[in-house]
């Protein structure tokens, strides 16, 4: 069996659930704050990912990104970046599909910590940022790491819409996912089932995981 669509998945999973943390924590963050027009704007353009078809967004993200439109020729043209059947597109399409697998548990941590928190540290001098990275992120460790874990889990099994902007290609943008497909399609179930059960096996552990971290609050952690 070829390993190398499990490792691109792996690679894939990991980068995008770095990302996510870094840019995922300050917008939800902001959104969990008093709520607007821009914020539920932005809340709804977050979510669409849930409800839309991958392959509607991946659509969207090939033709933005094509070299041969505006953006994917200046893109291509002025910083030498294609994301079109690149791992780089994989990178792209993945943070944006899994962007509300790490948002909305997030914000919902945000909204339920209570605000005389942020204010005895303001009155204590403390800044914004030393507020909320030493008061508020430690009060929400259970949410971000459920988050987290979800985020990867999610982008474990994206097919969709790699599939539409990174195409099949071997060594480049051939996730387990994709892999599966191309077994199915050439009768070699076999391999198939191998790609099935590895990805089966540690959806399920990582499933697992998010539940015994979630043990003591006693919660879903899709609430």
């Amino acid at each position: 069996m070829d390993l190398a669509p499990i490792w691109l998945s792996l690679k894939l999973a990991f980068v995008t659930t770095a990302i996510l943390l870094v840019i995922g924590l300050p917008i939800a963050y902001w959104l969990a704050g008093r709520s607007s027009v821009p914020k539920l704007i932005t809340e709804a353009i977050i979510t669409m990912p849930l409800v839309l078809p991958p392959s509607v967004l991946g659509f969207y993200l090939l033709l933005a990104f094509s070299p041969q439109n505006a953006l994917g020729k200046w893109l291509q043209d002025t910083f030498a970046v294609q994301f079109v059947f690149s791992f780089k597109g994989l990178i792209l399409a993945s943070v944006i599909y899994s962007l509300p697998f790490m948002i909305s548990p997030v914000k919902s941590a945000f909204n339920h910590l209570p605000r005389s928190m942020a204010e005895a540290a303001y009155t204590m001098g403390k800044s914004r940022w030393q507020t909320f990275l030493y008061i508020l992120l430690p009060n929400i460790k259970s949410s971000l790491i459920t988050a987290a874990v979800l985020t990867f889990a999610h982008t474990l099994g994206e097919f969709g819409v790699v599939l539409m902007i990174g195409g099949n290609i071997p060594g480049l943008t051939k996730v387990a996912s994709i892999a599966i497909y191309d077994a199915v399609e050439s009768l070699d179930y076999a391999s198939a089932n191998y790609y099935s059960l590895f990805l089966f096996s540690l959806t399920f552990v990582i499933v697992v995981a998010v539940f015994v971290l979630n043990q003591k609050s006693a919660k879903s952690p899709l609430e």
